[in-house]
């Protein structure tokens, strides 16, 4: 399995990194935050999603959209602010969403995928469907209170929530050690609640799946919410396409040995040229009818 994942892990580095290449035309019509370097979380996840399974995501959603099956015609549409877009130009980066393949969407608010998802697995349940929904945030996130009331309804209603938390150490540009107590433990959090709690290391892709098999697994047996914390790092500044001039550079230099996509060799031509028709249907699509 984790041969036909590389691919999608290696599609993902580049889109973005064409992004990054990108930007400084002024042709994009937003923020962009990248996630160079945390792809194996959104590759690793999504790979045990059904197509009618929900996720939801936060403002550095690029790369779970594409690993759910989003389109990336209409997603580099969308950051070019076209109609054509999958929110049709008017939300951009960090509002994207696909509902065909189950991509409820993402929002720039730190914590707000959290009572959005749990309120999703919560009308799914009611209907009696069996939807699992995964929700991607930041550890930024669990400073929030509603991660608290989230963790806690999803305890009490057994919802069949994966919560998977991408511990990349910053939040804008505010290191770990600076924002959390250091004994302090994520999944402890969830188990508080009542959960099974899970934790890995985000850049080995092999180790993503496993987890995210056995969190996946736990909940579809109807044993309620899973939460999953990995350890990533991003790549690039909180929002933009240069380095992060805040991250010290051994820092870097030790994620950059972990990197996702380190020993991968792929044959690229067909990624690159699916790339350049992407960004040229942006290009040549129309911008929206401003509203009467």
């Amino acid at each position: 399995m984790i041969e036909t994942l590389t691919r999608p892990l290696v599609r993902i580095r580049r889109v973005e990194e064409a992004i990054a290449a990108r930007y400084a035309e002024g042709q994009m019509r937003c923020p962009v935050h990248l996630s160079i370097g945390q792809e194996a979380v959104a590759v690793g996840v999504c790979s045990h999603l059904e197509p009618q399974d929900y996720a939801v995501s936060t403002h550095r959603a690029h790369a779970h959209y594409l690993a759910k099956g989003g389109d990336l015609n209409r997603m580099i549409a969308e950051i070019y602010g076209k109609a054509t877009g999958c929110s049709e130009g008017r939300g951009g980066s960090m509002h994207l969403t696909d509902l065909s393949v189950g991509f409820l969407g993402s929002t720039p608010i730190v914590g707000g995928s959290l009572p959005v998802g749990v309120g999703a697995a919560f009308g799914a349940h009611l209907q009696g469907e069996s939807r699992l929904t995964a929700i991607f945030f930041g550890e930024g996130a669990t400073e929030e209170g509603v991660f608290a009331e989230s963790l806690n309804f999803a305890a009490l209603k057994k919802l069949p929530v994966l919560f998977v938390c991408e511990n990349n150490l910053y939040s804008v540009y505010s290191p770990l050690s600076v924002r959390q107590p250091r004994a302090r433990s994520i999944p402890a959090l969830a188990r508080a609640h009542g959960m099974l709690a899970l934790q890995g290391d985000g850049n080995l892709l092999e180790e993503v799946c496993s987890l995210t098999k056995q969190g996946v697994d736990h909940i579809r047996k109807g044993h309620g919410p899973c939460l999953i914390e990995f350890a990533t790092y991003r790549r690039r500044e909180h929002c933009g396409p240069h380095p992060d001039p805040f991250q010290p550079e051994e820092e870097v230099a030790h994620w950059a040995l972990r990197d996702p996509l380190r020993g991968i060799e792929i044959d690229e031509s067909e990624i690159h040229a699916e790339i350049e028709a992407a960004f040229a249907f942006a290009r040549e699509s129309p911008f929206p009818r401003r509203a009467s």
